[in-house]
């Protein structure tokens, strides 16, 4: 199998130079045959080299007349560029960005474009028609009210395919709503066993912090709730849980250790898994931001290739005997529809699955896809959640009094606990609107349209056929002109006063946690309640927590000079970073005090 930036250059070499050398061997056949005139190799080499560029300029030149003509056809407007670019192809503005996803702060350049030109800009990377917004009324339209018009897109599944495959978040048309109807059914109610299987990995959680606590050192919080969600969501998916909870939990880059352990063979394994997903990740992430020309990052090998394989020995023989079992029970002409409503309140989600395929690759990329949704996410937005409740202790002690109030110490908290508990409510949503686990989301335009103007003023956009169409959550979430001059402030009273009702119940669009329309989260619901469930028992066991700055190695500490600047960028004390999900630099590094008895 040929890297994927050497099957790019062949494929446009092929597309651009062919052409090329066709009419350069055409032009020295008529030379040489009419007018006697041998046309010397080196001159033909420079007019080819010339060529090329030539060629790419009078295609972009007209390419842009036709939009042009198109625009004022329809009385609209080219959406407005940034001036930031000065080299050809906005190049410098591109590696830029590069250092900034490497280095810097989730948003940062793009929300220098937008403060420049507004909250819609095409950004214009190598001369692709990229048109980055923020609006609510843009991305109702993306994902709702001309839904079919939007796609993931060939150049979004071509930089993803060797993670996502075809599973429900990488695929669009007939093969989407074919995966959507095998996930559908598994979330349409909420379970009783699914509070059970959080209760025990909590119970582990608890205990897992406890001990740390009694060392003196400070527990990577990010990591652990990840072994937790990760648990969950293997038993959650296949009925069989990893134990990542058994493994060895890091120590703080400043811990003076003699002895660690190592946990189970399994549990390492469970360890590795994730880590080479969160790896594969970052690679799709860089292809995504990258563009079309993504491959020439790839020129020897594909990156994803190596983590995929780790991924793989994991998940391959989970689903090669669910496979089995399957098969055999067809056999013995039993299915989990003959059974009775409690082995069906047990079923997992590759139960439901396999009662309409069993297909290997289908169930693996369906199964790495919710994966990707019921882990990572979570993981994250409870993360944040502690760590605002550390830097917010007024908020940590109302929400642990309605907890007490509503579930007391001990008691294990049901459904209608959790629906009762609104400032609980709040809290979740406000740590959603600021850090949302998935803060740029990407669609292609099928057909060329229109977009409303943010200025009524002026007229509206044009979007091209085939334009790449990303809107940023993160970015729309924290506009003032959306949520008022405290857009910045990490506030859960605001879901409960008078300010919802004066800026969300505007445009219930501009809180999109959770996307909306067609492709809305279908495990919604599940991630409330296992973001809840977690939260009431580690409040219900540890009265305070607090955040140990000096835990945190140097590299995952933000720089001083952003301490200087204004906004979340300012205030926060960690680094977050992204692929296609968030998270925190190195870890989140909490200590929590037990509550006294």
């Amino acid at each position: 199998m040929f890297a994927p930036g050497a099957t790019y250059l062949a494929r446009n070499a092929l597309i651009y130079g062919l052409p090329v050398a066709c009419g350069l061997a055409i032009i020295r056949q008529v030379a040489a045959t009419i007018f006697d005139v041998q046309i010397p190799t080196w001159m033909l080499l420079c007019v080819s080299a010339a060529g090329l560029p030539l060629i790419a300029t009078l295609r972009l030149t007209l390419k842009h007349l036709h939009h042009s003509r198109e625009a004022a056809r329809l009385g609209a407007r080219l959406a407005p560029t940034s001036s930031r670019g000065k080299w050809p192809g906005n190049l410098d503005l591109l590696i830029e960005m590069q250092k900034i996803w490497k280095h810097g702060y989730p948003g940062d350049g793009l929300r220098d474009v937008m403060e420049e030109v507004g909250p819609v800009a095409n950004l214009r990377p190598l001369w692709a028609d990229i048109i980055l917004t923020t609006c609510p009324e843009h991305i109702k339209i993306i994902l709702s009210t001309d839904f079919n018009n939007y796609v993931k897109g060939r150049e979004f599944q071509y930089g993803s395919d060797s993670v996502l495959g075809n599973g429900v978040f990488n695929s669009d048309g007939e093969m989407w709503n074919f995966h959507r109807s095998l996930s559908r059914p598994y979330f349409s109610r909420d379970r009783f066993s699914h509070f059970d299987m959080f209760d025990r990995h909590a119970d582990d959680v608890i205990s897992l912090i406890k001990e740390r606590m009694k060392t003196g050192y400070a527990i990577d919080f990010q990591d652990l709730i990840g072994k937790f969600t990760m648990d969950s969501a293997t038993e959650f998916l296949f009925g069989s849980c990893v134990n990542s909870l058994h493994a060895s939990l890091p120590y703080p880059h400043n811990a003076i250790l003699t002895t660690t352990e190592s946990g189970s063979a399994r549990a390492q394994v469970a360890t590795a898994f994730p880590a080479a997903f969160s790896e594969s990740m970052l690679h799709v992430a860089n292809r995504v931001r990258f563009g079309y020309a993504w491959p020439v990052l790839e020129l020897w090998k594909d990156k994803t290739v190596s983590p995929m394989k780790i991924v793989s020995t994991y998940i391959d023989p989970i689903i090669r005997d669910a496979v089995e079992k399957k098969k055999l029970a067809k056999a013995l002409d039993t299915s989990i529809d003959d059974a009775d409503e409690k082995d069906k309140e047990g079923a997992t989600l590759l139960d439901e699955l396999l009662n309409v395929t069993s297909d290997p690759k289908v169930l693996k990329d369906e199964t790495l896809n919710i994966l990707l949704a019921g882990k990572d996410t979570t993981q994250w937005t409870i993360t944040v959640i502690m760590y605002f409740l550390a830097m917010y202790p007024q908020y940590n002690v109302r929400l642990r009094e309605e907890i007490l109030e509503h579930v007391g110490s001990t008691r294990r908290p049901t459904y209608d606990d959790i629906r009762d508990m609104k400032f609980l409510r709040a809290v979740i949503n406000e740590a959603m609107r600021l850090y949302p686990s998935v803060p740029f989301n990407m669609r292609q335009c099928i057909n060329a349209t229109t977009w409303p103007s943010p200025d009524p003023n002026e007229k509206p956009i044009y979007v091209p056929a085939g334009a790449q169409v990303p809107y940023s959550v993160l970015l729309m979430h924290r506009r003032k002109d959306l949520w008022g001059p405290d857009a910045e402030e990490f506030d859960p009273d605001r879901w409960l006063d008078e300010r919802l009702k004066t800026y969300l119940l505007t445009n219930s669009f501009q809180f999109l946690p959770f996307n909306a329309g067609p492709r809305i989260c279908l495990g919604q619901q599940f991630a409330y309640n296992e973001m809840s469930f977690i939260i009431i028992r580690l409040l219900q066991s540890f009265s305070s927590v607090s955040l140990d700055l000096d835990a945190f190695p140097p590299e995952a500490r933000p720089p001083p000079e952003w301490a200087m600047l204004e906004g979340r960028k300012a205030m926060d004390k960690f680094r977050p970073k992204m692929h296609l999900t968030m998270y925190s630099e190195a870890g989140m590094w909490l200590k929590l005090e037990a509550e006294s008895t």
